[in-house]
Protein backbone atom coordinates (compact mmCIF):
# COMPACT_ATOMS: atom_id res chain seq x y z
CA UNK A 1 0.00 0.00 0.00
CA UNK A 2 1.07 3.45 -0.69
CA UNK A 3 2.51 5.30 1.94
CA UNK A 4 0.22 8.25 2.99
CA UNK A 5 2.07 11.38 3.51
CA UNK A 6 -0.08 14.35 5.83
CA UNK A 7 0.61 18.38 4.50
CA UNK A 8 0.39 20.79 7.06
CA UNK A 9 -2.78 21.89 4.73
CA UNK A 10 -3.99 18.10 6.05
CA UNK A 11 -3.20 18.62 9.77
CA UNK A 12 -5.02 22.12 9.87
CA UNK A 13 -8.11 20.25 8.37
CA UNK A 14 -7.44 17.68 11.49
CA UNK A 15 -7.62 20.36 13.82
CA UNK A 16 -10.41 21.80 12.87
CA UNK A 17 -12.29 18.40 12.68
CA UNK A 18 -11.04 17.41 15.40
CA UNK A 19 -11.06 20.59 18.07
CA UNK A 20 -13.19 20.00 20.38
CA UNK A 21 -11.99 16.39 21.00
CA UNK A 22 -8.23 18.64 21.80
CA UNK A 23 -9.97 21.35 23.70
CA UNK A 24 -12.62 19.40 25.77
CA UNK A 25 -9.86 17.19 27.54
CA UNK A 26 -7.33 20.23 28.44
CA UNK A 27 -10.09 22.14 29.78
CA UNK A 28 -10.99 19.37 32.32
CA UNK A 29 -7.23 18.57 32.99
CA UNK A 30 -7.03 22.36 33.51
CA UNK A 31 -10.14 22.88 35.57
CA UNK A 32 -9.46 19.87 37.74
CA UNK A 33 -5.74 21.07 38.55
CA UNK A 34 -6.84 24.72 38.79
CA UNK A 35 -9.75 22.73 41.74
CA UNK A 36 -7.03 21.10 43.15
CA UNK A 37 -4.71 24.44 43.70
CA UNK A 38 -7.77 26.92 45.14
CA UNK A 39 -9.23 24.01 46.85
CA UNK A 40 -5.63 23.08 48.50
CA UNK A 41 -5.08 24.98 51.65
CA UNK A 42 -2.66 27.75 51.71
CA UNK A 43 0.94 26.60 54.03
CA UNK A 44 2.99 29.70 55.77
CA UNK A 45 6.27 29.33 56.78
CA UNK A 46 8.22 31.66 59.03
CA UNK A 47 11.81 31.03 59.37
CA UNK A 48 14.88 32.21 62.14
CA UNK A 49 18.60 32.11 61.76
CA UNK A 50 20.77 31.53 64.73
CA UNK A 51 24.22 31.92 64.59
CA UNK A 52 27.03 30.08 66.08
CA UNK A 53 29.31 32.46 67.76
CA UNK A 54 32.73 31.35 68.73
CA UNK A 55 34.48 31.74 71.99
CA UNK A 56 35.17 35.58 72.22
CA UNK A 57 38.32 34.96 74.68
CA UNK A 58 40.66 32.43 72.72
CA UNK A 59 41.00 29.10 74.50
CA UNK A 60 44.49 29.61 75.76
CA UNK A 61 44.15 31.92 78.14
CA UNK A 62 39.98 30.00 79.13
CA UNK A 63 39.21 27.22 78.20
CA UNK A 64 35.60 26.41 77.60
CA UNK A 65 33.96 23.45 79.97
CA UNK A 66 31.65 21.99 76.71
CA UNK A 67 32.81 18.77 75.35
CA UNK A 68 30.78 18.45 72.41
CA UNK A 69 30.78 20.14 69.06
CA UNK A 70 28.00 22.60 67.98
CA UNK A 71 26.36 19.97 65.62
CA UNK A 72 26.15 17.78 67.99
CA UNK A 73 25.31 20.42 70.84
CA UNK A 74 22.34 21.02 68.24
CA UNK A 75 20.94 17.76 67.80
CA UNK A 76 20.98 17.10 71.80
CA UNK A 77 18.58 20.69 72.26
CA UNK A 78 16.74 19.79 69.11
CA UNK A 79 15.79 16.18 71.38
CA UNK A 80 14.62 18.15 74.65
CA UNK A 81 13.09 20.60 72.66
CA UNK A 82 11.23 18.33 70.35
CA UNK A 83 9.72 16.56 73.40
CA UNK A 84 6.13 15.81 73.83
CA UNK A 85 5.20 17.60 76.84
CA UNK A 86 6.97 20.67 75.09
CA UNK A 87 4.87 20.52 71.52
CA UNK A 88 1.80 19.73 73.94
CA UNK A 89 2.25 22.16 75.50
CA UNK A 90 2.41 24.57 71.99
CA UNK A 91 -0.56 23.53 70.58
CA UNK A 92 -2.77 24.27 73.29
CA UNK A 93 -1.01 27.81 73.86
CA UNK A 94 -1.58 28.57 70.36
CA UNK A 95 -4.36 25.96 69.84
CA UNK A 96 -2.99 23.97 67.05
CA UNK A 97 -4.39 21.66 64.98
CA UNK A 98 -7.44 22.18 65.74
CA UNK A 99 -9.41 20.44 62.71
CA UNK A 100 -6.91 17.26 63.31
CA UNK A 101 -8.47 16.53 66.76
CA UNK A 102 -11.24 14.99 66.45
CA UNK A 103 -9.96 12.71 63.55
CA UNK A 104 -6.22 12.06 65.11
CA UNK A 105 -4.98 10.97 68.21
CA UNK A 106 -2.89 12.95 70.50
CA UNK A 107 0.85 11.53 69.52
CA UNK A 108 -0.39 11.65 65.58
CA UNK A 109 -1.04 15.30 66.24
CA UNK A 110 2.14 15.71 67.94
CA UNK A 111 3.94 13.95 65.31
CA UNK A 112 2.59 16.22 62.57
CA UNK A 113 3.92 19.10 64.34
CA UNK A 114 7.21 17.18 64.64
CA UNK A 115 7.42 17.16 60.60
CA UNK A 116 6.14 20.77 60.66
CA UNK A 117 9.57 22.13 62.20
CA UNK A 118 12.41 21.97 60.26
CA UNK A 119 16.51 22.40 61.74
CA UNK A 120 18.43 23.34 59.03
CA UNK A 121 22.04 23.70 59.14
CA UNK A 122 23.97 26.63 57.42
CA UNK A 123 27.27 24.73 56.25
CA UNK A 124 30.16 26.57 54.75
CA UNK A 125 33.81 25.50 53.21
CA UNK A 126 36.02 26.76 54.90
CA UNK A 127 40.33 26.40 55.38
CA UNK A 128 41.75 24.20 57.87
CA UNK A 129 44.31 26.40 59.68
CA UNK A 130 46.20 22.96 60.74
CA UNK A 131 46.04 21.17 57.16
CA UNK A 132 45.40 23.78 54.62
CA UNK A 133 42.23 21.66 53.36
CA UNK A 134 39.09 23.04 52.50
CA UNK A 135 36.48 21.70 55.02
CA UNK A 136 32.72 21.76 55.22
CA UNK A 137 31.91 24.16 58.47
CA UNK A 138 28.46 24.74 59.87
CA UNK A 139 28.24 28.45 61.15
CA UNK A 140 24.55 28.77 62.08
CA UNK A 141 21.30 26.70 61.67
CA UNK A 142 17.94 27.57 60.56
CA UNK A 143 14.37 26.65 62.49
CA UNK A 144 11.06 27.20 60.86
CA UNK A 145 7.70 26.23 60.97
CA UNK A 146 4.96 25.45 58.42
CA UNK A 147 1.04 25.75 59.50
CA UNK A 148 -2.30 27.89 57.65
CA UNK A 149 -2.57 30.96 60.17
CA UNK A 150 0.54 33.15 59.20
CA UNK A 151 -0.04 35.29 62.80
CA UNK A 152 0.18 31.86 64.87
CA UNK A 153 3.12 30.34 62.30
CA UNK A 154 5.27 33.62 63.46
CA UNK A 155 4.81 33.16 66.81
CA UNK A 156 5.55 29.54 67.10
CA UNK A 157 8.37 29.78 65.67
CA UNK A 158 9.90 32.44 68.04
CA UNK A 159 8.51 30.19 70.74
CA UNK A 160 10.23 27.70 69.36
CA UNK A 161 13.73 29.80 68.91
CA UNK A 162 13.30 30.90 72.23
CA UNK A 163 13.13 26.83 73.95
CA UNK A 164 15.92 26.86 72.05
CA UNK A 165 18.18 29.19 72.81
CA UNK A 166 16.92 28.86 76.13
CA UNK A 167 17.73 25.46 76.33
CA UNK A 168 21.10 26.41 74.87
CA UNK A 169 22.01 28.57 77.53
CA UNK A 170 20.94 26.19 80.18
CA UNK A 171 22.77 23.20 78.93
CA UNK A 172 26.18 25.46 78.89
CA UNK A 173 25.75 26.70 82.17
CA UNK A 174 24.34 23.30 83.68
CA UNK A 175 27.63 21.87 81.73
CA UNK A 176 29.92 24.72 83.44
CA UNK A 177 28.04 23.99 87.32
CA UNK A 178 28.34 20.42 86.91
CA UNK A 179 31.82 20.67 85.97
CA UNK A 180 33.04 22.73 88.92
CA UNK A 181 30.80 20.77 91.22
CA UNK A 182 32.33 17.64 90.15
CA UNK A 183 36.08 18.75 90.45
CA UNK A 184 35.20 20.70 93.73
CA UNK A 185 34.16 17.30 95.75
CA UNK A 186 36.89 15.57 94.05
CA UNK A 187 39.49 17.91 95.14
CA UNK A 188 37.62 17.74 98.46
CA UNK A 189 37.65 14.27 98.76
CA UNK A 190 41.78 14.18 97.49
CA UNK A 191 42.37 16.62 99.99
CA UNK A 192 40.46 14.75 103.38
CA UNK A 193 42.84 11.62 101.83
CA UNK A 194 46.20 14.15 101.84
CA UNK A 195 45.19 15.00 105.36
CA UNK A 196 44.92 11.25 106.56
CA UNK A 197 48.81 10.65 105.05
CA UNK A 198 49.41 13.48 106.74
CA UNK A 199 48.56 12.02 109.72
CA UNK A 200 49.75 9.07 109.18
CA UNK A 201 53.55 10.19 107.88
CA UNK A 202 53.53 12.44 111.51
CA UNK A 203 52.40 9.50 113.26
CA UNK A 204 55.27 7.33 111.33
CA UNK A 205 57.99 10.02 112.68
CA UNK A 206 56.95 9.91 116.00
CA UNK A 207 57.66 6.32 115.85
CA UNK A 208 60.70 5.99 113.98
CA UNK A 209 61.91 9.34 114.76
CA UNK A 210 65.31 7.65 115.69
CA UNK A 211 65.66 5.50 112.46
CA UNK A 212 64.20 7.88 109.78
CA UNK A 213 66.27 8.71 106.42
CA UNK A 214 66.51 12.01 107.43
CA UNK A 215 69.07 11.33 110.54
CA UNK A 216 70.94 8.39 108.82
CA UNK A 217 73.81 10.74 108.84
CA UNK A 218 73.70 11.93 112.04
CA UNK A 219 73.07 8.47 113.44
CA UNK A 220 76.29 7.53 111.54
CA UNK A 221 78.48 10.68 112.44
CA UNK A 222 77.32 10.08 116.11
CA UNK A 223 78.29 6.53 116.26
CA UNK A 224 81.55 7.38 115.22
CA UNK A 225 82.13 10.07 117.39
CA UNK A 226 80.66 7.30 120.33
CA UNK A 227 83.62 5.02 119.31
CA UNK A 228 86.54 7.60 118.88
CA UNK A 229 85.17 8.41 122.59
CA UNK A 230 85.72 4.97 123.63
CA UNK A 231 88.99 4.78 121.90
CA UNK A 232 89.66 7.78 123.93
CA UNK A 233 88.53 6.40 127.66
CA UNK A 234 90.10 3.13 126.82
CA UNK A 235 93.35 4.81 126.35
CA UNK A 236 92.63 6.75 129.73
CA UNK A 237 91.38 3.78 131.56
CA UNK A 238 94.62 2.11 130.94
CA UNK A 239 96.63 5.23 131.88
CA UNK A 240 94.40 5.10 135.25
CA UNK A 241 95.78 1.18 135.80
CA UNK A 242 98.91 2.09 135.04
CA UNK A 243 99.05 4.96 137.78
CA UNK A 244 97.64 2.37 139.97
CA UNK A 245 100.37 0.08 139.69
CA UNK A 246 102.50 2.43 140.24
CA UNK A 247 100.94 3.84 143.31
CA UNK A 248 100.15 0.36 144.65
CA UNK A 249 104.50 -0.47 144.56
CA UNK A 250 105.37 2.94 145.92
CA UNK A 251 102.86 2.05 149.24
CA UNK A 252 104.35 -1.33 149.68
CA UNK A 253 107.49 0.77 149.88
CA UNK A 254 106.36 2.81 152.65
CA UNK A 255 105.58 2.89 156.01
CA UNK A 256 102.09 3.69 157.59
CA UNK A 257 103.56 5.02 160.91
CA UNK A 258 106.65 7.21 161.43
CA UNK A 259 108.37 5.24 164.56
CA UNK A 260 107.13 2.37 163.86
CA UNK A 261 109.92 -0.49 161.78
CA UNK A 262 109.42 -3.91 162.65
CA UNK A 263 110.88 -6.97 161.23
CA UNK A 264 106.95 -8.55 160.33
CA UNK A 265 106.76 -5.06 158.57
CA UNK A 266 109.42 -5.23 156.35
CA UNK A 267 109.28 -9.00 156.13
CA UNK A 268 105.54 -8.48 154.84
CA UNK A 269 106.33 -5.98 152.20
CA UNK A 270 109.45 -8.25 150.61
CA UNK A 271 106.99 -10.86 150.48
CA UNK A 272 104.51 -8.61 148.60
CA UNK A 273 107.01 -8.14 146.22
CA UNK A 274 108.53 -11.32 145.78
CA UNK A 275 104.35 -12.10 145.21
CA UNK A 276 104.25 -9.20 142.57
CA UNK A 277 107.32 -10.95 140.60
CA UNK A 278 105.87 -14.05 140.88
CA UNK A 279 102.64 -13.20 139.40
CA UNK A 280 103.62 -12.32 136.52
CA UNK A 281 105.40 -15.10 135.92
CA UNK A 282 103.42 -17.94 137.13
CA UNK A 283 99.45 -18.99 138.19
CA UNK A 284 97.94 -18.47 141.24
CA UNK A 285 97.61 -22.58 141.46
CA UNK A 286 101.60 -22.47 141.10
CA UNK A 287 103.04 -24.06 144.69
CA UNK A 288 105.90 -21.18 145.32
CA UNK A 289 103.04 -18.40 144.28
CA UNK A 290 100.26 -20.26 147.06
CA UNK A 291 102.90 -20.93 149.72
CA UNK A 292 103.79 -17.39 149.22
CA UNK A 293 100.40 -16.46 149.93
CA UNK A 294 99.47 -18.49 152.94
CA UNK A 295 103.21 -17.23 154.45
CA UNK A 296 101.61 -13.64 153.55
CA UNK A 297 98.58 -14.12 155.36
CA UNK A 298 100.21 -15.21 158.60
CA UNK A 299 102.77 -12.02 158.52
CA UNK A 300 99.73 -9.84 157.51
CA UNK A 301 97.84 -11.25 160.81
CA UNK A 302 100.88 -10.60 163.05
CA UNK A 303 100.98 -6.82 161.69
CA UNK A 304 97.25 -6.54 162.15
CA UNK A 305 97.78 -7.30 165.55
CA UNK A 306 100.37 -5.36 166.52
CA UNK A 307 98.84 -2.37 164.59
CA UNK A 308 95.82 -3.12 166.63
CA UNK A 309 97.35 -2.97 169.79
CA UNK A 310 98.89 0.22 168.69
CA UNK A 311 95.68 1.75 167.52
CA UNK A 312 95.67 0.72 163.53
CA UNK A 313 95.89 4.23 162.27
CA UNK A 314 98.71 5.60 160.56
CA UNK A 315 100.84 8.77 160.87
CA UNK A 316 102.89 8.40 158.02
CA UNK A 317 101.73 11.48 155.78
CA UNK A 318 103.61 10.12 152.83
CA UNK A 319 101.59 6.78 153.25
CA UNK A 320 98.51 8.72 153.52
CA UNK A 321 99.24 10.89 150.11
CA UNK A 322 100.07 7.45 148.29
CA UNK A 323 97.21 5.41 149.93
CA UNK A 324 94.65 8.49 148.81
CA UNK A 325 95.89 9.07 145.60
CA UNK A 326 95.77 4.76 145.33
CA UNK A 327 92.12 5.24 146.25
CA UNK A 328 91.28 8.30 144.14
CA UNK A 329 92.53 6.96 141.49
CA UNK A 330 90.71 3.13 141.89
CA UNK A 331 87.81 5.07 142.28
CA UNK A 332 88.16 6.94 138.54
CA UNK A 333 89.17 3.22 137.21
CA UNK A 334 85.49 2.06 138.20
CA UNK A 335 83.96 5.30 136.72
CA UNK A 336 85.77 4.92 133.21
CA UNK A 337 84.60 1.57 133.45
CA UNK A 338 81.57 2.03 133.94
CA UNK A 339 81.55 4.94 131.28
CA UNK A 340 82.54 2.57 128.92
CA UNK A 341 79.78 0.25 129.31
CA UNK A 342 77.48 3.56 128.69
CA UNK A 343 79.18 4.03 125.67
CA UNK A 344 78.92 0.22 124.29
CA UNK A 345 75.54 0.51 125.07
CA UNK A 346 75.13 3.55 123.12
CA UNK A 347 77.13 2.31 120.52
CA UNK A 348 75.04 -0.52 120.05
CA UNK A 349 71.78 1.52 120.58
CA UNK A 350 72.93 3.76 116.84
CA UNK A 351 73.92 0.21 115.24
CA UNK A 352 70.60 -0.72 116.17
CA UNK A 353 69.45 2.81 114.38
CA UNK A 354 71.02 2.00 111.80
CA UNK A 355 70.46 -1.42 110.38
CA UNK A 356 66.62 -0.70 110.90
CA UNK A 357 67.18 2.41 108.34
CA UNK A 358 66.98 0.80 105.55
CA UNK A 359 63.76 -1.26 106.60
CA UNK A 360 62.27 2.28 107.77
CA UNK A 361 63.32 4.09 104.81
CA UNK A 362 61.72 1.80 102.63
CA UNK A 363 58.14 2.18 104.91
CA UNK A 364 58.42 5.56 104.90
CA UNK A 365 59.00 5.78 101.13
CA UNK A 366 55.99 4.19 100.14
CA UNK A 367 53.58 6.34 102.72
CA UNK A 368 55.65 9.43 100.70
CA UNK A 369 55.38 8.37 97.38
CA UNK A 370 51.34 7.87 98.22
CA UNK A 371 51.27 10.95 99.56
CA UNK A 372 53.11 12.40 96.50
CA UNK A 373 50.60 10.99 94.27
CA UNK A 374 47.81 12.37 96.34
CA UNK A 375 49.23 15.60 96.42
CA UNK A 376 50.06 15.82 92.85
CA UNK A 377 46.06 14.74 92.23
CA UNK A 378 45.22 17.57 94.34
CA UNK A 379 47.21 20.29 92.58
CA UNK A 380 45.62 19.07 88.95
CA UNK A 381 42.02 18.52 90.55
CA UNK A 382 42.76 22.28 92.17
CA UNK A 383 43.90 24.11 88.62
CA UNK A 384 41.26 22.28 87.31
CA UNK A 385 38.31 23.41 89.30
CA UNK A 386 40.22 26.98 89.11
CA UNK A 387 39.91 26.80 85.41
CA UNK A 388 36.19 25.11 85.71
CA UNK A 389 35.42 28.20 87.91
CA UNK A 390 36.78 30.69 85.19
CA UNK A 391 34.82 28.98 82.34
CA UNK A 392 32.02 29.06 84.95
CA UNK A 393 31.79 32.78 84.64
CA UNK A 394 32.46 32.70 80.64
CA UNK A 395 29.02 31.13 80.21
CA UNK A 396 27.30 33.17 83.03
CA UNK A 397 28.79 36.47 81.24
CA UNK A 398 28.15 34.99 77.97
CA UNK A 399 31.77 35.21 76.57
CA UNK A 400 31.68 31.27 74.87
CA UNK A 401 30.62 29.73 72.75
CA UNK A 402 26.84 30.13 71.76
CA UNK A 403 23.70 30.42 70.09
CA UNK A 404 22.76 34.35 68.80
CA UNK A 405 19.74 34.93 67.01
CA UNK A 406 20.72 37.04 63.91
CA UNK A 407 17.58 37.22 62.77
CA UNK A 408 13.97 36.35 63.84
CA UNK A 409 10.91 35.39 62.94
CA UNK A 410 9.02 37.36 60.20
CA UNK A 411 5.21 37.14 59.37
CA UNK A 412 4.69 35.32 55.88
CA UNK A 413 3.44 37.24 53.74
CA UNK A 414 2.64 34.84 50.68
CA UNK A 415 1.98 30.70 51.08
CA UNK A 416 5.10 28.98 51.16
CA UNK A 417 3.16 26.06 49.75
CA UNK A 418 1.44 24.90 47.29
CA UNK A 419 2.89 26.45 44.29
CA UNK A 420 -0.59 27.04 42.32
CA UNK A 421 0.66 28.36 39.80
CA UNK A 422 3.48 25.33 39.13
CA UNK A 423 0.25 23.09 39.58
CA UNK A 424 -2.14 24.54 36.58
CA UNK A 425 1.27 24.63 34.48
CA UNK A 426 1.46 21.28 35.03
CA UNK A 427 -2.63 20.61 34.27
CA UNK A 428 -1.99 22.42 31.26
CA UNK A 429 0.23 20.17 30.24
CA UNK A 430 -1.39 17.21 31.29
CA UNK A 431 -4.10 18.64 29.29
CA UNK A 432 -2.54 19.22 26.30
CA UNK A 433 -1.27 15.62 25.96
CA UNK A 434 -4.89 14.73 26.64
CA UNK A 435 -6.32 16.55 24.22
CA UNK A 436 -3.74 16.05 21.48
CA UNK A 437 -3.90 12.06 22.44
CA UNK A 438 -7.65 12.11 22.55
CA UNK A 439 -7.71 13.54 19.38
CA UNK A 440 -5.37 11.81 17.72
CA UNK A 441 -7.25 8.53 18.54
CA UNK A 442 -10.38 9.60 17.16
CA UNK A 443 -8.89 10.57 14.05
CA UNK A 444 -6.59 7.58 13.41
CA UNK A 445 -10.04 5.25 14.28
CA UNK A 446 -12.11 7.08 11.99
CA UNK A 447 -12.56 5.04 8.59
CA UNK A 448 -14.22 8.10 6.35
CA UNK A 449 -13.04 9.50 3.08
CA UNK A 450 -12.58 13.00 3.49
CA UNK A 451 -11.34 13.41 -0.32
CA UNK A 452 -11.48 12.18 -3.63
CA UNK A 453 -7.99 10.71 -3.33
CA UNK A 454 -8.15 8.87 -0.19
CA UNK A 455 -10.92 6.48 -1.78
CA UNK A 456 -8.93 6.09 -5.12
CA UNK A 457 -5.93 5.09 -2.87
CA UNK A 458 -8.34 2.90 -0.61
CA UNK A 459 -10.44 1.25 -3.86
CA UNK A 460 -8.22 1.63 -6.38
CA UNK A 461 -12.08 3.03 -8.53
CA UNK A 462 -12.19 6.42 -10.21
CA UNK A 463 -14.15 8.66 -8.87
CA UNK A 464 -16.38 10.05 -11.03
CA UNK A 465 -17.90 13.13 -9.60
CA UNK A 466 -17.47 15.08 -5.96
CA UNK A 467 -21.17 16.42 -4.52
CA UNK A 468 -20.03 19.71 -2.36
CA UNK A 469 -21.42 19.98 0.99
CA UNK A 470 -24.81 21.63 1.28
CA UNK A 471 -24.73 23.88 4.31
CA UNK A 472 -28.35 25.27 5.41
CA UNK A 473 -28.83 27.53 7.81
CA UNK A 474 -29.58 25.30 10.73
CA UNK A 475 -25.74 24.17 9.77
CA UNK A 476 -24.39 27.93 10.06
CA UNK A 477 -26.38 28.58 13.20
CA UNK A 478 -24.73 25.59 14.68
CA UNK A 479 -21.43 27.03 13.59
CA UNK A 480 -22.08 30.37 14.89
CA UNK A 481 -22.67 28.94 18.28
CA UNK A 482 -19.21 26.36 18.22
CA UNK A 483 -17.71 29.94 17.43
CA UNK A 484 -19.17 31.83 20.44
CA UNK A 485 -18.49 29.45 22.67
CA UNK A 486 -14.84 29.18 21.94
CA UNK A 487 -14.48 32.58 22.29
CA UNK A 488 -16.17 32.21 25.47
CA UNK A 489 -13.54 29.69 26.29
CA UNK A 490 -10.95 31.62 25.20
CA UNK A 491 -12.22 34.90 27.13
CA UNK A 492 -12.88 32.33 30.15
CA UNK A 493 -8.88 30.93 29.46
CA UNK A 494 -7.83 34.45 30.01
CA UNK A 495 -9.64 35.30 32.97
CA UNK A 496 -8.06 32.02 34.15
CA UNK A 497 -4.90 33.00 33.56
CA UNK A 498 -5.03 36.32 34.85
CA UNK A 499 -6.25 35.01 38.47
CA UNK A 500 -3.37 32.31 38.18
CA UNK A 501 -0.81 34.89 38.10
CA UNK A 502 -2.60 36.52 40.58
CA UNK A 503 -1.93 33.35 42.65
CA UNK A 504 1.20 32.98 41.92
CA UNK A 505 1.91 36.84 43.29
CA UNK A 506 -0.33 37.06 46.26
CA UNK A 507 -1.93 35.21 48.95
CA UNK A 508 -5.07 33.47 47.91
CA UNK A 509 -7.23 35.59 50.06
CA UNK A 510 -6.37 38.68 48.63
CA UNK A 511 -6.77 36.87 45.55
CA UNK A 512 -10.42 35.79 46.52
CA UNK A 513 -11.04 39.61 47.29
CA UNK A 514 -9.87 40.61 44.07
CA UNK A 515 -12.41 38.02 42.60
CA UNK A 516 -15.46 39.39 44.50
CA UNK A 517 -14.24 42.39 43.42
CA UNK A 518 -13.84 41.64 39.93
CA UNK A 519 -17.66 40.45 39.88
CA UNK A 520 -19.29 43.12 41.85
Amino acid sequence: MEEIVLTPSDYLAILKRRLWSLVLPLLLVVVVAASVALLMPAIYKSTSTILIEKQEIPSEYVMSSMTSYAEQRIQSINQRVMTSSKLMDLIKRFDLYKELRSKKTIDEIIEKMREDIHFEPVNVDVADQRSGRSVTATIAFTISYEGKDPGKVQRVTDTITSLFLKEDLNVREQQADDTFSFLDDEKNKVRKDLDEYEKKIAFFKRDHIETLPEVFQVNMQTLNTLQQTIERVKENLRSLREREGYLEAQLVNVSPDLEYDDDDEKRLEALKMQMINLKSKFSDEYPDVAKLKTEIEEVEKAVATKKKEKGGVPDNPAYITLSSQLSSTRTDVASVKNQIKDLDVQVQQYKDRIEATPGVEEEYSAILADRNNLKAKYDDLQRKSMEARVAQGLQAEQKGERFTLIEPARRAEKPFKPNRLAIVLIGIVLGLGAGVGYASLREFSDSSFRDPESMVRATGLTVLTVVPEIVTQKDKARAFRKKMVLTAVLVVGGIAAVFLFDMFVMDLDVLWAKILRRIS
